[in-house]
């Protein structure tokens, strides 16, 4: 072991017991976090392989949370089309995203937590599962990971990958450590700029194959649920979706202080922010403000609701199906804004705060194709929220150039699955030579 893995392993070990305390933490909120341990620890007693009557490929696919599960499922698709006998590993480290995983399953798959990334667990879950190939999604490369799949021959492929420049600086303060944790892998890169990233740490390969979650298309039950809720608010809809906080700011306060009167009266506020642990949390900042929340959980919203709060998971598409424009979060804090590809595709025009380096891409895209306005500050965003709704005709030459956006994108899911199954009969070939 070099001498950054082990400082790497030895602070990992000192943080273990927080992380696991964390977990439990999270637990009250979300009872899965309290559920299977030892699974992250390495132990995975009584869990059967992926197998089956006519038992195939092994691929372990890792979809660390709720948006890398959900871009994961085309690719699945993709893939099953391609090796009907494949059987799947499914891992992930959020319960949100084990929840969702748990829909694409099929008989003779298997999903567990993958293990913290220390080498005995590690270990451990390979030894375990055995795996032909691991498709690690987006950017989920870990130093100790990288090396026992390396020790046991696993092939590591990045599927979806993106990585930022914020990114790329700070692995770059380590290099020895980047080197083993992105040296050998071949990478599918959403976009040119991350390939060069990717790269530049040392990647063997990284071909550029667009982004996968504009494969994904919005259920029509989705579709028609926000019909539904939209007829029976009675008004126009403005969605703040997936809100976030830092340091203890939060950007439902940072609207909520900007928030013009007129506009509060005159249209519904549908809330939903991005982690369910937050949801108290943000009904609670709202009664405080003096407005009556209605909750998701307790029924659609009526013609007399004047804050909705979106506390259900799985139904993010009929939120943007409802709403006549949307704020997407993680935009006005520093934390790289969140996915605007689902709205696009649900015909929901959006305002993206300053803040986009997790998605620079499909967010400079969405603002040149019409589909989005950027806005440097929340009284910004709440004037082109207003606008669209002054300017109807505006609007929907919005939603148009965002389904055409969202469509024009496709194909991503054909490719990766293309490139994953290529590399697999190469790995193949190599081991029988």
């Amino acid at each position: 072991m070099n001498v950054s893995l082990r400082l790497y392993t030895t602070l990992w070990r000192l943080i273990l017991p927080f992380a696991l305390l964390r977990l439990w933490w999270r637990g009250r909120v979300e009872p899965l976090y309290r559920q299977h341990w030892a699974q992250r620890l390495g132990g995975y007693s009584g869990v059967p392989s992926p197998a089956g009557p006519d038992d195939g490929p092994r691929i372990w696919l890792h979809a660390v949370s709720l948006g890398e599960t959900r871009a994961a499922a085309p690719l699945i698709a993709a893939l099953r089309e391609r090796m009907p006998r494949m059987r799947l590993l499914l891992t992930h480290m959020t319960a949100t995203g084990r929840a969702a995983g748990a829909e694409l399953l099929q008989p003779g798959d298997v999903q567990v937590w993958l293990p913290y990334d220390l080498p005995g667990p590690m270990r451990r879950f390979l030894r375990r599962y055995m795996p032909c190939a691991a498709v690690l999604m987006e950017t989920e490369v870990w130093p100790n990971l990288a090396e026992q799949c390396r020790r046991a021959q696993v092939p590591v492929l990045l599927a979806n990958a993106r990585l930022s420049a914020r990114s790329a600086r700070r692995w770059q303060r380590w290099p020895a450590l980047a080197k083993l944790a992105w040296g050998g892998l071949s990478a599918a890169a959403q976009t040119p700029e991350d390939a060069q990233r990717i790269l530049a740490l040392g990647a063997s390969q990284a071909q550029v194959l667009g982004n996968l979650k504009f494969d994904m298309h919005p259920e029509p039950r989705l579709l028609q649920l926000g019909a539904e809720w939209k007829a029976a608010a009675a008004r126009p809809v403005l969605l703040l979706a997936s809100t976030r906080e830092q340091d203890g700011q939060s950007e439902e306060d940072l609207l909520l202080r900007a928030l013009p009167a007129a506009l509060a009266r005159r249209a519904l506020l549908v809330w939903v922010p991005r982690h369910p642990q937050r949801f108290d949390a943000v009904a609670n900042l709202l009664a405080e403000k003096g407005w009556a929340v209605r909750r998701r959980s307790h029924g659609a919203p009526t013609a007399d609701t004047a804050v909705w709060l979106g506390d259900s998971l799985g139904e993010m598409a009929a939120y943007f199906a409802m709403a006549d424009a949307a704020f997407i979060g993680g935009s006005l804090l520093p934390l790289g804004g969140q996915n605007l590809i689902e709205a696009c595709a649900c015909g929901c025009p959006v305002v993206l705060g300053p803040s986009q380096f997790n998605f620079a891409a499909a967010a400079q895209g969405a603002l040149d194709a019409g589909a989005a306005r950027q806005a440097a500050d929340a009284v910004q965003v709440w004037a082109e929220l207003s606008q669209w709704l002054d300017r109807p005709t505006s609007r929907e030459a919005a939603a148009r150039a965002a389904l055409a956006f969202a469509t024009a994108h496709q194909g991503a899911a054909e490719r990766q699955a293309d490139w994953i199954v290529a590399k697999l009969s190469a790995a193949a070939d190599s081991a029988n030579q």
